[in-house]
């Protein structure tokens, strides 16, 4: 019986990656262009006289541009590397899944991956889903990379996300459309994220690691902390915001809090800061940051 099991565990497990292959094989259209290139070994080149004149289709991404190479690995027919072969899309490239758009100078697509980089300077925009909501803009110097399996992307290169009047700076973003949450990380560095107010005085927040939900306005920020709101600076290891509410806490072993004009100060294990009133008190309740709330579905 634990042979039989076994053995439908492999098979279901290679039945999904045989599932999952076969979603990321491309397909490119040209019907206001032309092919050309060896048609049995490739590779073919696909060229329109307008932007967007030729259209690639894998998964839940269409990629538009005006030109596109796509290549098999050296020895194999084009039909036979099914599932191995490269795309690549250049001039004026878009890139579109569902409420998403991007732009950017060239994609690399990676059948085997399902995997495509657009690379920058490249832009992406998120539309609201319901009327009210913010838009989500991401800019990025280095690429924007969409998962053809899934909802994510990930972007490098002085990457810098906005949402309404809230804007996160790091080297490093992963980012769930669905859900509406970023993953900002500068790897032996800092990430910086800023609120602005329509009265002045920008609230930011600094930290190692700052996990955004941008819909929701949520904020979950971990590692030597850092929230300064005018000369009211709190200090500690982790911190949960809801701008909703307009309230920070804080948590460290102490967390710290100082006015230096002032001449004000107060540490303990949890902290709220009151960011409408620019004012910190202790936190009595037993709290633990909603790590869970922040997880991503994969990483």
């Amino acid at each position: 019986m634990r042979v039989r099991a076994s053995k439908l565990w492999i098979f279901g497990v290679l039945a999904g990656l045989a599932l999952a292959a076969s979603g990321r094989i491309i397909v490119i259209e040209y019907p206001n262009g032309t092919r050309s290139g060896n048609l049995r070994y490739g590779p073919w080149v696909y060229t329109a006289n307008e932007p967007g004149g030729i259209r690639g289709r894998v998964g839940n991404l269409e990629i538009l541009a005006k030109k596109a190479v796509l290549e098999a690995p050296k020895g194999k027919s084009m039909q036979a590397a099914e599932g191995e072969r490269t795309a690549t899309f250049e001039g004026g490239v878009v890139v579109r899944r569902g409420r998403v758009e991007a732009r950017g100078e060239k994609l690399v697509y990676q059948e085997a991956t399902g995997v495509g980089k657009l690379f920058g300077p490249a832009v992406m925009v998120q539309s609201p889903a319901k009327e009210g909501e913010d838009p989500v803009r991401v800019e990025a110097q280095g690429f924007l990379a969409f998962d053809v399996d899934d909802d994510t992307s990930e972007s490098e290169g002085q990457v810098r996300l906005e949402s309404g009047p809230q804007e996160g700076f790091a080297e490093r973003v992963y980012y769930e459309e669905e859900r509406t949450l970023a993953i900002f990380e500068t790897p032996g560095g800092r990430v910086r994220l800023v609120r602005h107010r329509k009265e002045g005085g920008d609230l930011v927040i600094e930290a190692e690691e700052t996990r955004m939900l941008a819909r929701e306005k949520k904020l979950l920020a971990q590692g030597k902390v850092v929230l300064r709101d005018g000369d009211l600076v709190t200090r500690g290891e982790g911190l949960y915001y809801d701008d909703e509410k307009g309230e920070a806490i804080v948590v460290g072993k102490p967390a710290v809090s100082e006015d230096p004009k002032k001449g004000r100060k107060l540490s303990a294990g949890t902290l709220l800061h009151d960011v409408k009133k620019h004012r910190v008190r202790l936190y009595g309740k037993p709290f633990r940051l909603p790590e869970a709330e922040f997880a991503p579905k994969k990483r």
